[in-house]
């Protein structure tokens, strides 16, 4: 596809307004073409089979059929648009990122927002080359201020549980994310990343060795100096890795 031919984007939202909001910030978008729009899950697929949109900005609570659910359909079909949900909720981030979604963004929608995903997907449009391993998270949302902020998860070092709750490290900052750890484990690559302990995930190019503390206590030292205890649940997998 030309690089230059306008992304065309059906709109989905069971809010009268919020579609009202979404055409006219839309319509100032470069390159945009709004190709049709719906109120609810099962309208939402029809239009969709019959305009073929490149893109989908995609609600996720609707009566009836809601967002997610569409988005696991679209993902059944040859050639699914890309979507983008547009929510007031954060807590389905997670969620959407296994559905391999362009973007995430919170309501009230901003202008600027907007157009940095749609950016992402006209940018995606025209990426080439095979796909990575769809199985792994290979990027996060997480609550930022007012927004959510996209994380590699190769720069995430460390995983600590906290409640129904994870917090993620990244560099010099942390995040809280609404997800449990067993959850979140599940879906991260087992070649880059080990559980410690229940309430402990470690990126594995993070972990400078093992120490024996005596009377079966290991622990992982981390590449700044900081140890951690490793639970005995964990600790067979954890000397395996290690080749012990």
């Amino acid at each position: 596809m030309d690089d230059n031919t306008p992304l065309r984007v059906v709109l989905v939202d069971d809010e009268p307004l919020a579609i009202e909001r979404l055409e006219t910030l839309c319509s100032r978008i470069d390159r945009v073409e709004v190709v049709g729009t719906a109120d609810h899950g099962e309208a939402a697929l029809q239009v969709i089979a019959e305009q073929a949109p490149d893109l989908v900005l995609l609600d996720l609570t609707m009566p009836g059929l809601g967002g997610i659910e569409v988005a696991r359909k679209l993902a059944k079909t040859p050639n699914p648009p890309a979507i983008i949900f547009v929510t007031a909720h954060e807590s389905f981030a997670v969620e959407a990122f296994d559905l391999d979604a362009v973007d995430y963004v919170l309501k009230p929608v901003a202008a600027e927002r907007l157009e940095r995903a749609i950016g992402r997907a006209l940018a995606k449009r025209g990426e080439t080359g095979e796909p990575g391993d769809g199985r792994w998270l290979r990027e996060l949302w997480v609550p930022h201020r007012s927004e959510l902020v996209r994380v590699s998860v190769s720069d995430v070092r460390r995983i600590d549980a906290e409640r129904d709750y994870v917090r993620l490290y990244v560099g010099d900052k942390t995040y809280l994310l609404l997800q449990t750890i067993a959850g979140l484990e599940e879906k991260l690559d087992p070649e880059a990343f080990i559980r410690i302990h229940r309430s402990t995930i470690l990126r594995k190019d993070h972990i400078a060795g093992l120490r024996h503390d005596g009377l079966g206590v290991w622990s992982v030292e981390l590449e700044d100096g900081e140890t951690l205890r490793i639970g005995r649940t964990f600790l067979p997998q954890v000397k395996s890795m290690a080749g012990r």
